[in-house]
Parts: C-alpha cells; sequence; structure tokens
C-alpha cells in the first residue's frame, strides 16, 4: 500500500516535494504516537552510525527513483533496492552464525602410574574431549544461500510485472545511467547494515523518531536542490489524503520495524522480510486498480518457498 500511495502523492505534488512531505508529516505522527526518548538517553555511536545509516538509505533511495530515467529504469531500481532482505539474510546468517564445525583438539592425558609390582600401567582415563563446537560463518551463509535466491527470483518475478524483467534492456540502462543503480544497491547495502549491527549499538533505544526529522530536512533540501518547485494547480484534497496515508504507513512501518529488530529474533525477522516487497507491491496493485497477474502469484509463491527453506534450514541444528 506504500508504495501506491506514495506514487498518487507523487503525481499530487511531484516526485521530490511528495516525498518531503511525506517525512514531514510521518515526524509530526511519530512524535505524537512514538516520542523518542531524552537524547542523552540514547549512546553516541548509535546516533552517529545509526542516523548516518538511516539518512543516507531513505536520500539514496529517493534520489535512485528520481533519477531513473524512464518508467522501465524506475522498476529496475526499485528491484536493485529490494535486493536488502537477501543481504540481511547473508549478513544475519554471517554476524550470527548457526552451523558449528567440530574442531577436535585431543587433550589426552597419559597418566602413567607404576604399579607395586613394577609393571607400567597406562591409565586410560584418556580425557579426550570433544572440542568444544566453533561457530562456521562461512557454512552458514552457504546453508541459507539457496533459499535466499528462490525468494530473490521471486521478488523480481513479482515485481516485475507481466512482462518481466529485460536482462538485456536493464544492462544497457544501467550502462547509459548507472547513478541510480549504484545509489539504490549503496542504499540496500546501508540499510541490510543497519538492521543487522545497530541493534548491538542502541542499548534497548528505537531511535526512529530521532531519524526521521532528518530524513525530512535531506528530503527538502534534495527538494529545493532540484528545481522542481511547487504543483501548478493545488492538489485535491485526496492528494492530501494520500499524504496523511502515506506518512502514516511508512512511519508505523519503521516504528514497527525499529521495535522488531531491537526485541525480536534476527534471524526470523531476516526471513520474513521477504514478504516486504510482495506485500507492498499486492497492496499497491489494489489501491491503483491494477490486476494482479500470474507472474506476481508465482513470485509469491517462490518467496514464500525461499523463506520456508531458509527457516527449515535455520531450525535444523548441527
Amino acid at each position: 500500500m506504500m508504495t501506491g500511495l506514495v506514487r498518487v502523492v507523487a503525481d499530487a505534488f511531484g516526485a521530490t516535494l511528495g516525498s518531503a512531505l511525506i517525512y514531514t508529516v510521518g515526524v509530526v505522527l511519530l512524535m505524537i504516537f512514538h516520542r523518542p526518548a531524552p537524547l542523552r538517553e540514547y549512546p553516541r555511536r548509535y546516533l552517529l552510525i545509526g542516523g548516518l545509516l538511516f539518512v543516507f538509505y531513505e536520500s539514496s533511495i529517493s534520489l535512485s527513483i528520481g533519477l531513473a530515467s524512464t518508467a522501465a529504469s524506475s522498476v529496475e531500481v526499485s528491484l536493485v533496492n529490494y535486493l536488502w532482505p537477501t543481504m540481511m539474510v547473508l549478513l544475519t546468517a554471517a554476524v550470527f552464525p548457526t552451523v558449528r564445525r567440530r574442531s577436535v583438539a585431543t587433550d589426552r592425558r597419559d597418566i602413567t602410574a607404576t604399579a607395586n609390582d613394577g609393571s607400567i600401567v597406562n591409565d586410560s582415563n584418556d580425557s579426550t574431549r570433544t572440542a568444544s563446537a566453533r561457530p562456521s560463518r562461512l557454512r552458514s551463509v552457504l546453508r541459507v544461500l539457496p533459499g535466499a535466491i528462490v525468494a530473490t527470483a521471486g521478488v523480481v518475478l513479482a515485481v516485475g510485472g507481466n512482462s518481466g524483467l529485460d536482462w538485456g534492456l536493464a544492462a544497457q540502462h544501467i550502462a547509459a545511467n548507472p547513478l541510480p543503480y549504484l545509489l539504490a544497491f549503496a542504499g540496500a547495502s546501508a540499510w541490510s547494515v543497519y538492521a543487522v549491527f545497530t541493534p548491538a549499538l542502541a542499548d534497548g533505544k528505537d531511535g526512529t523518531s530521532v531519524f526521521f526529522p532528518f530524513v525530512a530536512a535531506a528530503l527538502w533540501i534534495i527538494h529545493f536542490a532540484s528545481g522542481e518547485g511547487w504543483p501548478d494547480t493545488v492538489p485535491s484534497i485526496w492528494g492530501w489524503l494520500a499524504v496523511l496515508g502515506a506518512a502514516a504507513a511508512i512511519a508505523g512501518g519503521y516504528a514497527c520495524w525499529g521495535h522488531g529488530i531491537l526485541h525480536g529474533s534476527m534471524r526470523t525477522l531476516a526471513m520474513a522480510s521477504y514478504a516486504a516487497p510482495v506485500l507492498s507491491t499486492a497492496a499497491s496493485a489494489v489501491l491503483l486498480g491494477l490486476a494482479l497477474s500470474l507472474p506476481f502469484w508465482c513470485g509469491a509463491l517462490l518467496v514464500a518457498a525461499g523463506s520456508i527453506l531458509n527457516w527449515w534450514i535455520s531450525s535444523r541444528r548441527r
């Protein structure tokens, strides 16, 4: 639904002004319903690192979509952005490995004791310690890789639409205008790093409401720097309602996400994140009055299959 509402807002206000308005209203909503703790209670490293990653992600995604030259390029850029669930799954597996390798360190103590009859007794109290099992990052990543590939293919199918993704045409678009693709990839990387690493820095404090005003400020700077200006006609009441709806969806979504990465299971959240682009596409299609095509449903099944495969593999212990 968020994507559909943003599209309605962009049609009414323009891309950069619409984004700035959405995040400004989002700040107001967060200050009412999700008021942040006093700044002195947040760890400084979390505010600095988390804030930079959060603002960079939002700004890069807005810029990448705005810099896309055609509608097809916009879809391709959004697909690059949707690599973040795969990056998050692989990064989570590397940072929190579940597969253990056995390193056998035999600490064999041969206690030789001289018996009363002078014979040598080999006390086979062999303290053969099965050595401690150590996490293997590479094996953990390889275990989740098949499910990640299946789910990513599902996202490409679901978001690509009826015509699918023309890889040759996409390569031409990237060669002609690489900046939006690079920005989308950098943003996806930044978001996966934010989700995996910042909970350890946060000390249980969610900084979503702290970071949102900086995103809004960055988007206003982008708007005025772009020279896009103001709409020629005053937008209708539906445009303003779309701003409110998009702001509520985005701000509320980030608040829930912040709570999830701080207090939930990172592995479960990483696997469930594949549903985000699929649900967003489905809700947007309903909002915009579009039919959900066969490729979408095939993609949704692949996303579910990949997530279930990763869950099944992660639940097995070795």
